[in-house]
């Protein structure tokens, strides 16, 4: 099997979707049946760290839209043996339809969260997702939106949630420097890790930070650490201050990958009162350095807990409820849930290889006419990122 893999970004990328990214491509270069990916991306930068043995990774495509729809095309015609397609975004799904049809080969089409939920639908994303061969979902959430406005028959979609590499984390002690860094010494720490963008603020900052004022009466040694970077950060900032909780929030910036375990490692309690996320990934890897997390009950994050089994489910619209989450977790023992095992890297390389050995033997074109299959490059860079 050779799969033709089309991506926003993944190794050098940041945020979930890369991280999602870069499992998919490493199990399915893990899978015996597979000889060759061949992965074309859209956006990332060096360095791109250690690559699979079996990946020809394909970066020309980064300098812009025309560039990664031409890099997309060649890398098609120069691998005609691909057995499959694997779209890794809803906004690549005109090219791989496309590719799909000039190749005669099935595709699977990738949906993560806000990118495939009600609300962003629209007849072309309609008409391109509805012809894909397999939809794979990160979560039954993501799966049950996306298919309220696009009704992919249940025998055309399958779930493969986000995977933790276990032994990347572990419980440790707080690390003495970050301590000192952020003025964290002898304090309780609640934490929430993720991008700070305007687009996203449904990631639950402000709802952490609604709800500082009901804890740090009795417990004014809290301290919530904001872990990451983006165009929101001034807007949190002037909310702080507004409250009158400069002293009680710290904003990180950008955490380095090499340094974010022993980030999660300083937290008492991880906080993810979001009401947009497709799963919550940095759920799993707090939870795989012993913390214990609070994850909200209206979006992916209680897949991620087990609907409550390994973490606390809050509604984030409740503050007295998220306010007695935190205060238990803060008291809980910091250790690894057995139950994270469900997410291990090693299970999701079985999970993949089940998803390839279905979706391939079939052999079958996508439904639909195929008039359209012969729309020029430069029309479709209208529907790309």
């Amino acid at each position: 099997m050779k799969i033709l893999y089309l991506a926003t970004d993944a190794f050098g990328g940041h945020g979930g979707i890369a991280q999602y990214n870069r499992d998919m491509i490493e199990a399915m270069c893990r899978d015996s049946g597979v000889r060759r990916v061949v992965a074309v991306v859209r956006a990332g930068q060096a360095p791109f760290g250690q690559l699979p043995s079996k990946l020809d990774y394909c970066t020309r495509g980064l300098s812009g839209r025309g560039r990664f729809i031409m890099e997309v095309i060649r890398a098609a015609f120069a691998n005609r043996d691909a057995t499959l397609l694997y779209c890794g975004h809803l906004n690549l799904a005109p090219l791989a339809w496309l590719l799909s049809k000039l190749l005669g080969r099935p595709w699977v089409l990738a949906i993560y969260g806000i990118d495939a939920w009600k609300g962003r639908e629209s007849r072309r994303r309609k008409f391109f997702a509805l012809r894909a061969d397999l939809v794979l979902s990160i979560s039954q959430i993501t799966l049950d939106r996306f298919r309220s406005w696009c009704p992919v028959p249940d025998a055309r979609t399958v779930i493969v949630p986000n995977a933790i590499h276990l032994d990347a984390f572990g419980t440790g002690p707080k690390n003495q420097d970050l301590l000192k860094r952020y003025g964290l010494e002898g304090k309780r720490v609640a934490m929430t890790l993720g991008r700070l963008e305007s687009y996203e603020r449904f990631k639950g900052f402000d709802a952490m930070i609604d709800v500082l004022p009901l804890l740090i009466g009795d417990m004014p040694d809290l301290r919530y650490l904001v872990a990451g970077s983006g165009n929101d950060l001034d807007r949190l900032r002037s909310k702080v201050a507004a409250m009158g909780l400069q002293g009680h929030v710290i904003f990180t910036g950008a955490v380095e990958e090499s340094e974010k375990a022993d980030h999660y490692r300083l937290a008492d309690a991880f906080v993810l009162a979001s009401k947009g996320e497709g799963f919550g990934f940095v759920l799993l890897e707090a939870m795989a350095c012993g913390i214990p997390v609070i994850a909200s009950s209206k979006d992916g994050g209680r897949e991620a807990v087990r609907f409550g089994e390994i973490g606390a489910l809050v509604d984030p619209d409740n503050r007295e409820m998220l306010a007695s989450a935190v205060r238990a977790a803060l008291e809980q023992p910091k250790i690894i849930p057995a139950g994270l095992t469900h997410f291990a890297f090693t299970k999701f390389v079985g999970r993949v290889e089940a998803v390839l050995a279905s979706v391939v033997p079939s052999r079958h074109l996508s439904a639909g006419g195929s008039k359209q299959a012969m729309a020029s490059a430069s029309s479709l860079a209208n529907f790309l990122p």
